[in-house]
């Protein structure tokens, strides 16, 4: 090999050895979490965007499948930076995370991967993290939990019905953020539905009854169903509504329909309710 040869071959090896990684065009982290110092998204399949689909993660007692909105982050580490952190460094640093904002760790294999939960501002948010090629790579699996659309509301009709034959009667597709007794836009269906009601019968009052499950304080839940429940009756006041036919109530834990050990069973007891008055 001549020593030209070797000269460009030394140069082509340092420009090499210098180039930095970047993240491919308009690539960022997720919403949640920053990434470790040195890693980039640096290929276009780095990121991969799936409005719904479904995830099965590892938890203590084995899979759950989990469905929603999926995200997929797959980070490369810079190997100009010098030496990059191994299997457990990234785990750790990323339960530490989560935990600083209220999330759980759910499975840990103690070595490189992890499986962590975060509820905020509404949105369950279930992420996998699982470090690769001795920690140069490592990935995020996201799912943004949803629940399917709900398209179709009770109507005026079936409120009445189950006023007559119960006494009190729920009312689906109310609507409210996480924590908040502000009644969202998607609520105005059910709201209509109720005003129906109450104008198509002159005579009947109701309690409007707010509950929540069991997570928080008994006083914060307390607080938070008389909240929503004030709020419904002052949307169905601006309806037309007479304030006098409407008492607001909130009965927070205290009258669950389903267990409050499962996601599915919380979401079942966290409602509104109309209960006819005498």
């Amino acid at each position: 090999m001549t020593p030209r040869y070797l000269a460009v071959l030394f140069l082509l090896t340092a420009v090499v050895a210098s180039a930095q990684l970047k993240d491919y065009k308009g690539y960022k982290d997720p919403t949640l979490f920053t990434r470790l110092p040195h890693y980039f998204l640096a290929d276009k399949d780095s990121v991969v965007d799936t409005p719904f689909d479904a995830v099965e993660f590892t938890v203590k007692s084995g899979t759950q499948r989990v469905e929603g909105h999926h995200l997929k982050y797959s980070y490369q580490f810079d190997e100009s930076a010098g030496a990059n952190p191994g299997f457990l460094q990234i785990i750790r640093n990323y339960q530490a995370a989560a935990r600083k904002i209220g999330g759980e760790v759910l499975a840990d294999d103690g070595v490189r991967r992890t499986t962590i939960r975060v509820t905020k501002n509404g949105v369950e948010t279930w992420v996998a993290v699982e470090a690769f090629n001795e920690g140069r790579l490592y990935e995020l699996d996201i799912i943004e939990k949803q629940l399917m659309q709900q398209d179709v509301v009770a109507n005026a009709a079936a409120f009445q019905s189950g006023l007559k034959e119960n006494g009190h009667v729920e009312v689906p597709g109310i609507f409210f953020d996480f924590g908040k007794s502000e009644i969202k836009p998607e609520s105005e269906p059910a709201l209509k539905e109720v005003a129906k009601l109450l104008q198509s019968n002159p005579a009947l009052k109701v309690w409007v009854v707010g509950h929540t499950d069991n997570v928080g304080s008994v006083d914060g839940n307390m607080t938070l169903s008389g909240a929503r429940a004030a709020a419904v009756v002052k949307a169905l006041v601006q309806k037309g509504i007479d304030a006098r036919r409407l008492a607001p109530h909130g009965a927070g834990p205290y009258a669950p329909v389903a267990s409050n050990a499962s996601d599915g069973g919380r979401a079942h007891n966290r409602r509104v309710e109309l209960v006819a008055q005498p």
